[in-house]
């Protein structure tokens, strides 16, 4: 096959590229270059894409001896993933980057110039099987539970999966990809992994989020509607939090408040109780399937509504729409515009945006 290997300039892209081209693919690398800050440097392991990355995943193209390119998708990247970012914060919800970014850049903007470009399918570093089952690809779980990258990976579709290369997906830990890495020559076989989101490298989402829409103050109030303090702009709070609240008048009972919901329009932070996150039941209508769709409108499956959450039984049910989901047990903590994947056993179903969410715990007048 002729691959486009999309190049971070990590260790995990590194290897993949690496493996293509021993499998005897035809390989070119690119790096996406993703903003126009030209002098931006990596910090330790905070943020991907900068100038540094691009160096590195040169270096290893060198190695390879593959051809290698930059190309520039930063308009696509500030539209598609930076302006949702700011856009859902501002409606209170708590976006997830990555999956936009693999949604919206990596598996839809890429890969479609890479098939214009006449190439098979796109190569990444993602910890993700695919698998050809009896009805068509499926999109699995990788070995390395640690490292499954399955849940960011949700939002593909079966005609992008048909397109995708994960070489990654059956290695056991990550410690052999970097000791392969080594034995291949690639320097950057101990580079450390990136975390934190790529376009605020130094971590500061609040104050990064204050400098695009502002800070403006507003009320605290509990269940009840009660004030207990004041906040300095609502867009700097997620459902679940707990640090960071200014709030004068104690809880009844002492025990610590979190944020239960941000509404935006009114500028308020809702507080209670920690059993009060408990959520019943989630729903959306912004969803898709990885590979074939489920044959019934109702059906039993496994839900995880973060990256790195445990996966929970849960029947789902699509109607008029919507896609809901009731798990057997309450789920801790959920807001809207969080990424809930579905699963039978290790195989991705699909996915949707939590628009709405069902409280386990009624509150009391």
């Amino acid at each position: 096959m002729k691959i486009l290997a999309a190049m971070s300039g990590g260790v995990d892209s590194a290897v993949a590229a690496a493996r293509a081209v021993e499998a005897g693919h035809e390989v070119v690398g690119v790096h996406l270059a993703l903003s126009r800050a030209g002098g931006t440097l990596r910090t330790g392991s905070r943020g991907c894409c900068t100038i540094e990355d691009a160096m590195d995943a040169r270096r290893a193209c060198d190695v390879l001896g593959i051809p290698f390119y930059v190309w520039d998708f930063s308009e696509r990247f500030r539209d598609d993933v930076i302006a949702d970012f700011v856009s859902e914060y501002q409606a209170g919800r708590t976006p997830n980057p990555c999956m936009r970014c693999n949604e919206k850049i990596k598996f839809a903007a890429l890969l479609e110039r890479a098939l214009e470009l006449g190439f098979d399918a796109v190569c990444t570093g993602h910890y993700a099987s695919l698998v050809n089952g009896p009805e068509g690809l499926e999109l699995h779980r990788a070995s390395d539970a640690a490292k499954d990258q399955s849940y960011v990976l949700g939002v593909l579709t079966a005609e992008q999966l048909a397109h995708t290369y994960f070489p990654l997906g059956s290695t056991p830990t990550k410690a052999i990809v970097r000791a392969e890495a080594a034995e291949r020559g690639l320097s950057v076989a101990q580079k450390p992994d990136s975390h934190d989101i790529c376009f605020i490298p130094d971590g500061d989402t609040r104050g990064w989020l204050a400098e695009r829409v502002g800070a403006e103050q507003g009320a605290i109030v509990d269940r009840s509607g009660a004030v207990v303090g004041t906040h300095e702009g609502a867009h700097a709070f997620t459902v679940g939090q707990r640090r960071g609240l200014s709030i004068g008048t104690p809880a009844a009972d002492g025990k610590p408040r979190f944020v239960l919901e941000v509404r935006p329009i009114s500028n308020t932070v809702v507080v209670g109780p920690k059993e009060a996150l408990a959520t019943a039941e989630i729903a959306g209508d912004r969803f898709t399937w990885a590979g074939r769709a489920p044959q019934d409108a109702a059906f039993d499956c496994h839900i995880q509504i973060r990256a790195h959450a445990e996966p929970v039984p849960a029947h789902a049910r699509l109607s008029d729409g919507e896609l809901s989901v009731v798990p057997v047990e309450p789920f801790d903590g959920v807001a809207p515009g969080q990424t809930a994947v579905l699963y039978d056993g290790t195989r991705v179903i699909g996915q949707f945006t939590i628009a709405r969410t069902v409280s386990a715990v009624p509150v009391v007048a």
